[in-house]
């Protein structure tokens, strides 16, 4: 293994001062199919279906043929070096993981599967690192506060994953077998297809990993996954939905406890119904039901734990459209219940919830404006709001500006841990105000944003009052810019992400832990006939594992590549070398000091039968 690299301090320059000179010297034609490629559809910034243009937010789509030429192993592969975006983890393969969106904590953004919510109520966090990024079949990335649509937690952005949708007509039946280095094994199946109303979506997979040490000197840390999936619905003739969806990982991961070696045995589902009536032909009704799971069972250093979440949640959405404009107006309700081996003061608490957004087009200026109110019996009343304004400078340019306030939830942990808890605490709020301006042509795009972002009333546990446990004790401010850019032509495709974020903790002037401050990622890949090439390079400054800023971690180039070949009608075949180089390099550290190891060099292939 070789030492890790500091990121090149020229090289954010260089990207933001060259690229868009290239794609803005490409043609600017009218490509239907081309433009919504580059201004793609999302629904997670507004509820509704946008081009990335008319979102009035700083988007990322990762779609279903960025997922299929990447094949990436984990969502973090994934994610890591997306605009805004950075990545810890401890160790590789199913270790714990934190995702931060603009330099907030992993805990201060939300995940969604298909509209539902997922996380831990005892740790605020997602378990990302326990989905396989083969079940889902895109990835809608909003950077930006969205609390008044999403409520608690939705500070530095939402990230929300779409499972396979179905197929026309069928069934279309796929499978997929592969394996490679740390004796990998990945197998996955599929079945989808339509019938007259009916639209039906199965899959399952499995993933099996000796794994690597996550500190010099361990032994191998394997980790284990079986998931599944099912997704049915029916369109009447009338124009009313019916439809369900279930989602189920299930494994075992191992990893070590202060040099001890442990395990967990974990269950990450989703299960949600809905129904969709069309009451006229301007107003839809949407009501929805659906829970969430986090489950871990563990054995460490301090013996057997045991953490069960469960949230239910039920949302009415109705949705008017007058004209240009939209109106959506909702209520939510929810529960969150834990369960295990630590007995909670408390084990449940309720959320209400009323939202309304009107999304008003008087173009060339558009407008979004937002509130909700929650009410949560556990730390009290939360307003949120937003209002984003957007004008198109021309046919290829738009500007936009926006300021949002969101809050995060204090968890069950920081309220009702047994000795620790603090029951009076209150959630932590922010407010965000951003500038952006987006570069759309026939064959390109580009988009540029500034932003900055103040929380107030950070939860942190120290030594208050005569004793030790989580108060509301700090406060940051964090500042960015971001720069996204894409190109489509002649079997080329690039993509490139350049971030700065300054995440400062305002009492001491410190970064926030575990954050690097510069960022660039670049995709190049390119068809050729019946092949395809490509790679990523992915280079990040240095940051620090501690809140002093004395534990410095160093920066590091990482370069990823891949090919595919398509050798015989509905059959392919795929090759992914991850960390070409054989970098070592580390985003936390044990409490020891040692480093929480990554994966070097490692080779996956795969055969695939299915459509293309």
């Amino acid at each position: 293994m070789k030492t890790g690299i500091n990121a090149p301090r020229g090289l954010a320059a260089f990207g933001l001062a060259a690229l868009p000179l290239a794609l803005q010297a490409q043609s600017a034609g009218t490509d239907t199919d081309e433009s919504l490629r580059l201004n793609p559809l999302l629904v997670t910034a507004t509820l509704a279906p946008r081009t990335a243009d008319q979102s009035l937010a700083s988007v990322t789509l990762l779609d279903e043929a960025t997922l299929r030429r990447q094949d990436p192993v984990s969502l973090t592969d994934l994610l890591r070096g997306q605009p805004g975006v950075d990545v810890t983890t401890n160790g590789a393969f199913g270790k714990n993981s934190s995702v931060f969106i603009r330099g907030t904590d992993s805990d201060q953004n939300v995940l969604l599967i298909d509209g539902i919510r997922l996380r831990s109520a005892t740790t605020g966090g997602a378990a990302w690192q326990f989905l396989d990024p083969r079940m889902f079949q895109r990835a809608e990335i909003v950077r930006g506060p969205r609390g008044s649509l999403y409520g608690a937690d939705a500070v530095g952005g939402v990230v929300q994953l779409f499972t396979h949708e179905a197929e026309e007509g069928g069934p279309h039946p796929h499978i997929s077998v592969g394996g490679g280095s740390f004796d990998t094994q990945r197998y996955s199946a599929g079945l989808s297809g339509s019938s007259g109303g009916t639209r039906y979506s199965f899959a399952g997979s499995h993933f099996n990993t000796d794994g690597v040490p996550v500190r010099r000197g361990g032994d191998d840390k394997g980790y284990d996954n079986a998931s599944g999936l099912a997704r049915l619905s029916h369109t009447f003739d009338g124009g009313t939905e019916l439809g369900l969806l279930a989602l189920r990982a299930r494994g075992n991961t191992e990893f070590d406890s202060f040099g001890s070696p442990a395990n967990t045995d974990f269950v990450q589902q989703v299960a949600g119904i809905y129904g969709e009536l069309p009451v006229t032909d301007n107003l839809r009704s949407r009501l929805t039901l659906n829970e969430a799971r986090d489950e871990s069972d563990t054995i460490d250093a301090f013996g057997f734990s045991v953490f069960d979440t469960r949230t239910q949640t039920a949302r009415w959405e109705n949705t008017l459209n007058v004209g240009f404009h939209e109106l959506v107006v909702g209520i939510e309700h929810s529960e969150d219940r834990v369960s295990g081996t630590t007995d909670f003061d408390e084990d449940s608490r309720d959320n209400t919830a009323v939202f309304a957004q009107g999304l008003l087009d008087f173009s060339p200026l558009s407008v979004q404006a937002s509130l909700r109110h929650d009410d949560n019996e556990a730390f009290g009343d939360e307003v949120t709001g937003s209002l984003a304004l957007g004008y198109e400078l021309d046919a290829h340019h738009t500007l936009r500006a926006s300021y949002g306030t969101a809050f995060k939830a204090p968890t069950f942990n920081d309220l009702f841990f047994p000795g620790f808890g603090n029951p009076d605490l209150d959630a932590e709020t922010s407010e965000t105000f951003e500038l952006g301006v987006r570069g759309r042509y026939r064959h390109a795009f580009w988009d540029l944003a500034a932003y900055q972002t103040h929380i107030d009333d950070l939860i942190a546990f120290t030594f208050q009052d005569g004793r030790f446990s989580a108060f509301n004790v700090n406060e940051a401010r964090i500042r960015g810019v971001e720069f996204s850019a894409g190109t489509e032509l002649a079997n080329w495709t690039l993509q490139a992400a350049l971030t700065y974020t300054d995440p400062e903790d305002r009492e001491t002037s410190n970064r926030l832990p575990r954050r690097a401050s510069r960022s660039l990622r670049l995709d190049v890949d390119r068809e050729l006939g019946d092949w395809s090439l490509g790679g990523s390079w992915i280079v990040q400054n240095h940051r620090y594992n501690d809140a002093d800023n004395e534990e410095r971690l160093p920066g590091f180039g990482l370069v990823n590549l891949r090919a595919g070949w398509q050798f015989a009608p509905f059959w392919s075949a795929r090759l992914t070398v991850e960390n070409v180089l054989d970098k070592d390099f580390a985003t936390a550290r044990f409490l020891d000091g040692d480093d929480f190891l990554n994966a070097g060099r490692a080779a996956f292939v795969s055969v695939r039968y299915g459509a293309q």
